[in-house]
Protein backbone atom coordinates (compact mmCIF):
# COMPACT_ATOMS: atom_id res chain seq x y z
CA UNK A 1 0.00 0.00 0.00
CA UNK A 2 1.18 3.61 0.26
CA UNK A 3 1.33 6.66 2.49
CA UNK A 4 -1.31 8.65 0.59
CA UNK A 5 -4.04 8.32 3.26
CA UNK A 6 -1.76 9.92 5.85
CA UNK A 7 -0.98 12.85 3.55
CA UNK A 8 -4.64 13.22 2.61
CA UNK A 9 -5.64 13.28 6.29
CA UNK A 10 -2.94 15.83 7.14
CA UNK A 11 -4.17 17.96 4.21
CA UNK A 12 -7.71 17.73 5.56
CA UNK A 13 -6.42 18.88 8.97
CA UNK A 14 -4.78 21.92 7.35
CA UNK A 15 -7.77 22.76 5.15
CA UNK A 16 -10.28 22.57 7.99
CA UNK A 17 -8.00 24.59 10.27
CA UNK A 18 -7.69 27.28 7.59
CA UNK A 19 -11.49 27.44 7.34
CA UNK A 20 -11.70 27.63 11.15
CA UNK A 21 -9.22 30.51 11.26
CA UNK A 22 -10.34 32.50 8.21
CA UNK A 23 -13.92 31.28 7.65
CA UNK A 24 -15.46 33.71 10.08
CA UNK A 25 -14.45 36.62 7.84
CA UNK A 26 -16.54 35.15 5.00
CA UNK A 27 -19.51 34.13 7.13
CA UNK A 28 -18.63 30.56 8.07
CA UNK A 29 -20.01 29.71 11.50
CA UNK A 30 -16.98 28.02 13.09
CA UNK A 31 -19.13 26.45 15.81
CA UNK A 32 -20.09 23.77 13.25
CA UNK A 33 -16.65 22.23 13.81
CA UNK A 34 -17.12 21.65 17.55
CA UNK A 35 -18.83 18.47 18.69
CA UNK A 36 -21.01 19.19 21.71
CA UNK A 37 -24.21 18.17 23.44
CA UNK A 38 -26.88 17.89 22.16
CA UNK A 39 -25.40 16.12 19.17
CA UNK A 40 -28.42 16.97 17.04
CA UNK A 41 -27.63 20.71 17.09
CA UNK A 42 -24.76 20.31 14.59
CA UNK A 43 -24.74 16.71 13.33
CA UNK A 44 -22.03 17.52 10.77
CA UNK A 45 -19.67 18.15 13.70
CA UNK A 46 -19.55 14.40 14.31
CA UNK A 47 -17.24 14.21 11.27
CA UNK A 48 -15.92 17.79 11.00
CA UNK A 49 -14.69 17.78 14.60
CA UNK A 50 -12.32 14.90 13.78
CA UNK A 51 -10.41 17.21 11.40
CA UNK A 52 -10.77 20.47 13.36
CA UNK A 53 -8.29 21.75 15.95
CA UNK A 54 -8.43 24.25 18.78
CA UNK A 55 -5.09 25.93 18.13
CA UNK A 56 -2.00 25.83 15.96
CA UNK A 57 -0.19 23.83 18.68
CA UNK A 58 -3.04 21.31 18.73
CA UNK A 59 -2.86 21.00 14.94
CA UNK A 60 0.93 20.54 14.96
CA UNK A 61 0.84 17.92 17.75
CA UNK A 62 -1.85 15.86 16.02
CA UNK A 63 -0.17 16.16 12.63
CA UNK A 64 3.14 14.92 14.06
CA UNK A 65 1.41 12.00 15.79
CA UNK A 66 -0.46 11.20 12.57
CA UNK A 67 2.82 11.30 10.61
CA UNK A 68 4.28 8.72 13.02
CA UNK A 69 1.42 6.21 13.20
CA UNK A 70 -0.52 6.86 9.99
CA UNK A 71 1.99 5.35 7.54
CA UNK A 72 2.22 2.16 9.60
CA UNK A 73 -1.50 1.53 9.20
CA UNK A 74 -1.64 2.88 5.64
CA UNK A 75 0.99 0.31 4.67
CA UNK A 76 -1.28 -2.64 5.53
CA UNK A 77 -4.63 -1.36 4.27
CA UNK A 78 -6.35 0.50 1.46
CA UNK A 79 -6.96 4.26 1.42
CA UNK A 80 -10.72 3.72 1.65
CA UNK A 81 -10.41 1.51 4.71
CA UNK A 82 -7.91 3.90 6.31
CA UNK A 83 -10.22 6.91 5.89
CA UNK A 84 -13.33 5.01 7.01
CA UNK A 85 -11.45 3.79 10.10
CA UNK A 86 -10.13 7.28 10.85
CA UNK A 87 -13.52 8.96 10.53
CA UNK A 88 -15.40 6.16 12.30
CA UNK A 89 -13.06 5.84 15.27
CA UNK A 90 -12.67 9.61 15.55
CA UNK A 91 -16.45 10.06 15.59
CA UNK A 92 -16.94 7.29 18.17
CA UNK A 93 -14.19 8.73 20.38
CA UNK A 94 -15.59 12.26 20.11
CA UNK A 95 -19.19 11.27 20.78
CA UNK A 96 -18.08 9.17 23.77
CA UNK A 97 -16.11 12.14 25.14
CA UNK A 98 -19.11 14.46 24.80
CA UNK A 99 -21.60 12.01 26.30
CA UNK A 100 -19.28 11.11 29.20
CA UNK A 101 -18.76 14.75 30.12
CA UNK A 102 -22.41 15.91 29.91
CA UNK A 103 -22.88 15.60 33.70
CA UNK A 104 -19.96 17.99 34.27
CA UNK A 105 -21.36 20.82 32.15
CA UNK A 106 -21.32 21.86 28.53
CA UNK A 107 -18.06 21.14 26.79
CA UNK A 108 -17.11 20.71 23.18
CA UNK A 109 -14.51 18.49 21.60
CA UNK A 110 -12.51 18.73 18.44
CA UNK A 111 -9.37 17.20 17.01
CA UNK A 112 -8.17 13.98 15.47
CA UNK A 113 -6.49 12.57 18.57
CA UNK A 114 -9.21 9.97 19.24
CA UNK A 115 -8.71 8.60 15.72
CA UNK A 116 -4.93 8.83 16.07
CA UNK A 117 -5.13 6.86 19.31
CA UNK A 118 -7.22 4.29 17.42
CA UNK A 119 -4.42 4.01 14.85
CA UNK A 120 -1.97 3.51 17.74
CA UNK A 121 -4.15 0.84 19.30
CA UNK A 122 -4.43 -0.91 15.96
CA UNK A 123 -0.66 -0.89 15.48
CA UNK A 124 0.10 -2.12 18.99
CA UNK A 125 -2.34 -5.03 18.82
CA UNK A 126 -2.58 -5.73 15.09
CA UNK A 127 1.02 -6.66 14.39
CA UNK A 128 2.37 -10.19 14.18
CA UNK A 129 4.47 -9.94 17.34
CA UNK A 130 1.46 -8.90 19.41
CA UNK A 131 -0.71 -11.61 17.86
CA UNK A 132 1.89 -14.23 18.78
CA UNK A 133 2.29 -12.87 22.31
CA UNK A 134 -1.48 -12.80 22.84
CA UNK A 135 -1.81 -16.37 21.56
CA UNK A 136 0.71 -17.52 24.20
CA UNK A 137 -1.15 -15.82 27.04
CA UNK A 138 -3.93 -18.02 28.43
CA UNK A 139 -6.29 -15.09 29.00
CA UNK A 140 -9.07 -15.78 26.49
CA UNK A 141 -11.22 -13.12 24.85
CA UNK A 142 -12.34 -11.53 28.14
CA UNK A 143 -8.78 -11.39 29.43
CA UNK A 144 -7.63 -9.87 26.15
CA UNK A 145 -10.29 -7.16 26.48
CA UNK A 146 -9.13 -6.42 30.04
CA UNK A 147 -5.52 -6.32 28.82
CA UNK A 148 -6.50 -3.88 26.04
CA UNK A 149 -8.33 -1.74 28.61
CA UNK A 150 -5.30 -1.59 30.90
CA UNK A 151 -3.06 -0.75 27.95
CA UNK A 152 -5.51 1.95 26.78
CA UNK A 153 -5.62 3.44 30.28
CA UNK A 154 -1.81 3.54 30.48
CA UNK A 155 -1.43 5.23 27.10
CA UNK A 156 -4.24 7.65 27.93
CA UNK A 157 -2.76 8.65 31.27
CA UNK A 158 0.56 9.34 29.55
CA UNK A 159 -1.19 12.19 27.69
CA UNK A 160 -3.07 13.61 30.66
CA UNK A 161 -3.05 17.40 30.77
CA UNK A 162 -5.67 20.11 31.33
CA UNK A 163 -8.08 20.36 28.41
CA UNK A 164 -7.07 17.01 26.89
CA UNK A 165 -9.96 14.75 25.84
CA UNK A 166 -8.88 11.73 27.88
CA UNK A 167 -12.13 9.82 27.34
CA UNK A 168 -11.67 10.22 23.57
CA UNK A 169 -8.05 9.04 23.79
CA UNK A 170 -9.02 5.99 25.86
CA UNK A 171 -11.97 5.16 23.61
CA UNK A 172 -9.95 5.58 20.44
CA UNK A 173 -7.11 3.38 21.64
CA UNK A 174 -9.51 0.69 22.89
CA UNK A 175 -11.51 0.63 19.64
CA UNK A 176 -8.28 0.53 17.62
CA UNK A 177 -6.91 -2.32 19.73
CA UNK A 178 -10.17 -4.24 19.35
CA UNK A 179 -9.95 -3.80 15.57
CA UNK A 180 -6.28 -4.74 15.59
CA UNK A 181 -6.83 -8.05 17.36
CA UNK A 182 -8.50 -9.65 14.28
CA UNK A 183 -6.45 -7.32 12.01
CA UNK A 184 -9.59 -5.89 10.41
CA UNK A 185 -7.78 -3.34 8.26
CA UNK A 186 -5.16 -5.71 6.85
CA UNK A 187 -5.51 -6.53 3.18
CA UNK A 188 -3.65 -8.86 0.91
CA UNK A 189 -3.93 -12.28 -0.67
CA UNK A 190 -4.49 -13.94 2.70
CA UNK A 191 -6.91 -11.34 4.03
CA UNK A 192 -6.64 -10.53 7.70
CA UNK A 193 -3.90 -13.07 8.31
CA UNK A 194 -1.28 -11.26 6.19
Amino acid sequence: MDDTPTLTTASAFLTVFAVQVFGGSVGVDTSVFVLRWPLTDAPSAVVLSVYAHGSLQHLVANTIALAIVGPLVAYVTTPARFHAFFIGTGAVAGVTQVVATVPFGPAGVLGGSGAIFALMGYIVVGNRASNRALSWLPVGPTGSLVLFGVLAAGVTLATAAPGVALVAHFTGFLVGAAAGYPRLLHTGPTGSSS
